[in-house]
């Protein structure tokens, strides 16, 4: 018998969204971290509006919005002059910006919400050695007195780092490199004028057109307070992902040698764009880029996730990001395993879902990297489409078309607009409900740990046979998933008053400003299923229910 459900090693944001979120959906699990406290330094800064979506469903968002601050865009400028301004805009229909949040208050704040589920990070706590067994993991704890501890695991998520030994444990390879350039990073206070808000790119070129020397200074929460990166000029080949790191150095390990102040402002009177004043410095350190990937996101009973499955060049802040997604993806499926109510290849997906996304990032992010000695050469500056662009550094175009646990795009209908089957689902707004005078957004219902189904009702579903038809069909759905749906019907603005009866299971909302229909392209009759972590599962008629209950049970026993 099991001592855990599961154990997560390492109480970094992706282990914290891992417990977090197994807590959420009723799984008793333990986390633990060698570190006897947090780091207080910055490390990741940037927040994604995807990770604010997920933090929403998640029920973090709003302590979030208190302490992080917008991103609104970039200033730029080659040899002292300013070039166009990038701005960071995003469609209307997404509700949150990109933001920076240090990564301690991130920790923070996930602690705190964790804590609210009744469960508390163990710390001075280091995983010893590691097992696996066919019916659970064997682990050794170690705590800061000399004391030990032998426990099994039924399963185990390794978060641990770059340098994971849940990955060494369970035979996992992490191959990659590392990229000749080194940077120095600061987390400082400047007394410039520039607008607040918006990061600062600076490089000046050598003879060839080449950037010789860059500084890039991304806004933090305070008073005029950023996070610098700079190139170090003077960095020699002291090893191949620097100093003491075999395995790659991710941004913020560093390698010990930290910079003073006057050493950052000589990079500010150099670069800077005006006159300015560095002070109070916090942290600092130097680091040298590393891209490196699991072969595997999971080997039985043991999964990997962030920095233990991927390090890449912290560009755009996809590193922090991609990870907490991870976690976010494997932690309803680890849910339903546990319970006994998932089918039993269910976990696999977890793998290839995810590796191809850490795939694409690695590979994004290297070519920015690669291409940091041209002038004005940026993920969202680099000649592409500037809305791709932007919705991609979002991570707002991740999806899972691929995925076993995906809909094959319906032949006898593709949408006008709005997802297919393995997309994210985007919110609209203006949904009126029977019991709430104000406007929902469709966030509100996917706000849930269950698989959601909107059966959408135009003029033929509803009433009379129709609407008897979609509440048939949203039965029998709860009935395959053991109960973990949630069900709305969404009637459209043009359905009259005494078509729509109140009181009605499943409950039943009215699309008044069209969002719905803009944002999805429903089908009279249509039933759209949305999995916990926020993608388009599949598309489904409600004339031919046996097409959903089949697919339902690709993910429920």
């Amino acid at each position: 018998m099991a001592d855990v459900d599961v154990l997560v090693v390492g109480a970094g944001p992706v282990g914290l969204t891992a417990a977090a979120e197994l807590r959420r959906h009723g799984v008793d699990c333990r986390i633990v971290d060698r570190l006897a406290a947090p780091d207080p330094y910055a490390k990741a800064i940037g927040i994604v509006p995807r990770t604010l979506e997920v933090w929403e469903a998640m029920g973090l968002v709003h302590s979030v919005l208190d302490e992080a601050v917008p991103h609104l865009g970039q200033l730029v400028y080659i040899d002292g002059k300013p070039r166009p301004r990038v701005e960071l805009t995003l469609p209307p229909e997404i509700s949150y910006p990109f933001a920076t949040l240090p990564q301690y208050e991130t920790e923070r704040l996930l602690t705190e919400h964790l804590a609210g589920f009744g469960t508390d990070v163990e710390r001075a706590v280091e995983l010893r050695s590691l097992e696996p067994r066919p019916d659970g993991v064997d682990v050794v704890l170690a705590r800061a007195d000399g004391s030990t501890e032998r426990l099994r695991a039924r399963y185990v998520v390794g978060c641990d780092g770059a340098h994971s030994l849940v990955r060494r444990a369970a035979g996992l390879t992490f191959e990659g490199d590392a990229l000749p350039e080194q940077y120095m990073i600061g987390d400082v206070e400047v007394d410039w004028e520039l607008p607040a808000g918006y990061s600062m790119r600076s490089v000046k070129l050598d003879a060839n057109g080449e950037v010789d020397d860059m500084v890039v200074c991304i806004p933090m929460p305070g008073v005029r307070r950023y996070w610098l990166s700079m190139l170090r000029r003077d960095a020699g080949a002291e090893g191949e992902d620097g100093p003491g790191a075999p395995d790659g150095t991710p941004l913020g390990a560093g390698d010990g040698q930290g910079l003073d102040l006057g050493q950052i402002q000589a990079v500010l009177d150099r670069l800077s764009p005006e006159v300015t004043t560095a002070s109070t410095l916090r942290w600092s350190s130097t680091f040298r880029t590393s891209h490196r990937l699991v072969d595997r996101y999971r080997n039985g009973r043991v999964f990997v996730a962030g920095d233990a499955a991927h390090i890449q060049p912290p560009i755009g802040g996809q590193g922090l990001n991609t990870g907490v997604q991870d976690a976010y993806n494997l932690a309803w499926k680890l849910a339903l395993t546990v319970r006994g109510l998932a089918t039993d290849d269910l976990l696999d997906s977890y793998h290839a879902e995810r590796h191809p996304v850490a795939q694409e990032v690695v590979d994004r992010t290297v070519r920015h990297a690669r291409t940091v000695r041209r002038a004005g050469a940026g993920p969202l500056n680099n000649g592409n489409d500037t809305e791709t662009a932007m919705l991609r550094q979002a991570q707002l175009l991740v999806a899972y078309p691929d995925s076993p646990l995906t809909q094959p795009r319906p032949a006898d209908h593709v949408p006008e607009a709005g997802p297919v089957p393995g997309d994210r689902a985007p919110d609209c707004r203006g949904l009126l409900s029977d019991l709430a005078t104000y406007p929902r957004r469709l966030f509100d219902l996917l706000r849930t740990p269950r698989h959601v189904l909107l059966l959408f009702a135009g003029e033929e579903h509803a009433s009379g046979e129709g609407a008897a038809r979609l509440e048939a069909c949203a039965a029998e759905a709860r009935r395959v998933a053991h109960g973990l749906l949630d069900a709305y019907v969404v009637t459209a603005a043009e359905v009259p008053e005494d078509a729509r009866p109140v009181g009605l299971r499943p409950p039943r909302v009215r699309d008044a400003a069209g969002g719905f229909r803009a944002a999805y392209a429903p089908r009279d009759g249509e039933a759209v299923l949305i999995r916990p972590d926020g993608y388009l599962s599949g598309r489904f008629h409600c004339a031919v229910p046996d097409h959903l209950t089949a697919h339902l049970r690709r993910t429920f026993a």
